[in-house]
């Protein structure tokens, strides 16, 4: 890896790269295991970061995964699956969000290039594999209709429905707040203390000290 970039945190076999994107400052991540296959996950932006930052580590992506259609995690979508010529995983429900992108990034006058449909759909429980990684699909709905976060072996993908010392906005379209609450409780508070949660925007935390310490969770 070059200086550049930053360092993957190591979880068992598992490595994840994150890499903060656009003006927005979402979160991409690059997960793989030890046989240095994986996914890219929402690739919001600056696709050619991306890309060096796929080249510069060496790992052979399978795919593309979405927690969710929001245009800041999917403005380098396009470029990145013509680069590395992969599949784009979506749950369905998040369909119309994601074909809004260019609208919703106008109204915040940002540039943006409005990616091509997914390629296949993502569900409840369904296991996705490269090499020697596994990644289970758990849906969780409320910040958006169809997201859904993807857990490994003591790490979690979480887009944007937990943060250190928050959680998702639910007063955009399709928000609903008790059923993020309820898709919190079910889905990430029943993973172990010390499972590491990678949200979409800002910095890295653990589902215990979430669990004792986010005022949205008490």
């Amino acid at each position: 890896m070059t200086a550049s970039f930053p360092a993957p945190r190591t979880h068992g076999a598992a490595r994840v790269w994150s890499l903060s994107t656009g003006p927005l400052q979402e979160n991409a991540l690059l997960v793989a295991g030890e046989e240095n296959a994986g996914f890219l996950i929402d690739p919001g932006d600056e696709a050619a970061r991306l890309l060096a930052l796929v080249r510069a580590s060496g790992v052979t992506v399978r795919g593309i995964l979405l927690t969710h259609g929001h245009f800041d995690h999917i403005g380098a979508v396009q470029e990145v699956r013509e680069a590395l010529g992969v599949a784009v995983h979506l749950h369905p429900a998040d369909l119309p969000l994601y074909r809004a992108g260019a609208a919703s990034a106008a109204r915040w006058n940002l540039p943006f290039t409005q990616p091509a449909d997914p390629d296949a759909d993502l569900v409840q429980g369904q296991v996705l594999t490269a090499g020697d990684l596994s990644l289970t699909v758990r849906e969780l709905p409320g910040h958006a209709p169809g997201h859904v976060v993807f857990v490994g072996d003591g790490f979690v993908i979480a887009g944007d429905t937990l943060f250190a010392g928050g959680i998702g906005r639910t007063d955009l379209p399709g928000g609903n707040h008790p059923q993020l609450l309820a898709g919190l409780a079910a889905e990430l508070l029943t993973l172990p203390d010390p499972t590491a949660v990678y949200p979409g925007h800002g910095g890295a935390t653990t589902v215990g000290r979430e669990r004792q310490t986010n005022p949205f969770l008490r």
